[in-house]
C-alpha cells in the first residue's frame, strides 16, 4: 500500500513517469503522491488481529490508491493520446509535399531556361514533361482527374455554370463543355467539375 502525504506538502512539480514521456501530475494525484507506474506491494490490506470498521477502514484506502493509480495511467494516456494526434495534424501533408518538390525544382529550372530560350518548342516540351511529372506525383496519393465531357450531368459531381443549346439530341442532358476539371482523392470528389451543359 502506497505511503500517503498531506496535500499541504505535496509538490506541484511531481512527475507521473511513462516509458518514452513524462507528464505532470494532477492535483489529486500530487495530494497522495501517486506513482501509476509502482508495485503493488499487496493486493489485499493487511487486517488480520483489526476491527470490523478499521478493515472498512484500510479497504477504502487501498480501493482509493488503486483508484488514484488508475487515474493517473488514464490521464497520461490521453495527454500521450492528444499530443501524437497533434503531431500527426502538424506532418499530415509532409510526405505529399516531399514528393512535391522535384516537381518545384523542375519549375525552378524551367523558368532559368526560358530567359535564354531561342525556341520555344523545346520550352513546350519542357513544361509538359514537367506537367506529367506532376500529375503522377499526385496520382501516387490518390489524385485522380474526373472524366466529364461527353458524360450525362450529374449535380453530384458536376456544377454546371451555363447551358446551351445542344449541338446534337444525343448531348441533351449531357457535359458538352468543361471549365474547369473536377478531381477525386482516393474515390472520394475533393473538386466538382464546372462544366457546360447542353439543353
Amino acid at each position: 500500500m502506497l505511503n500517503r502525504n498531506k496535500a499541504g506538502k505535496a509538490s506541484n512539480k511531481n512527475t507521473v513517469n511513462t516509458e518514452n514521456n513524462e507528464y505532470e501530475q494532477n492535483p489529486a494525484e500530487e495530494e497522495l503522491n501517486v506513482d501509476p507506474q509502482a508495485p503493488v506491494a499487496d493486493e489485499q490490506p493487511e487486517t488480520e488481529g483489526l476491527s470490523a470498521e478499521d478493515k472498512l477502514k484500510a479497504d477504502l484506502v487501498s480501493a482509493n490508491d488503486k483508484y488514484l493509480r488508475l487515474y493517473a495511467e488514464f490521464d497520461n494516456f490521453r495527454r500521450r493520446t492528444n499530443k501524437e494526434r497533434a503531431d500527426e495534424r502538424l506532418n499530415a501533408g509532409k510526405d505529399t509535399i516531399t514528393a512535391l518538390l522535384p516537381v518545384l525544382d523542375d519549375f525552378e529550372r524551367a523558368i532559368k531556361a526560358m530567359d535564354t530560350a531561342t525556341d520555344i518548342i523545346p520550352v513546350k516540351e519542357g513544361v509538359a514533361l514537367i506537367q506529367n511529372k506532376l500529375k503522377k506525383a499526385l496520382a501516387a496519393k490518390g489524385l485522380t482527374e474526373m472524366e466529364a465531357k461527353g458524360v450525362p450531368f450529374d449535380a453530384d459531381i458536376h456544377e454546371a455554370i451555363t447551358s446551351i443549346p445542344a449541338p446534337s439530341d444525343d448531348l441533351k442532358g449531357k457535359v458538352v463543355d468543361e471549365l474547369e476539371k473536377g478531381y477525386y482523392l482516393n474515390e472520394k470528389v475533393i473538386r466538382f467539375a464546372k462544366v457546360v451543359v447542353g439543353a
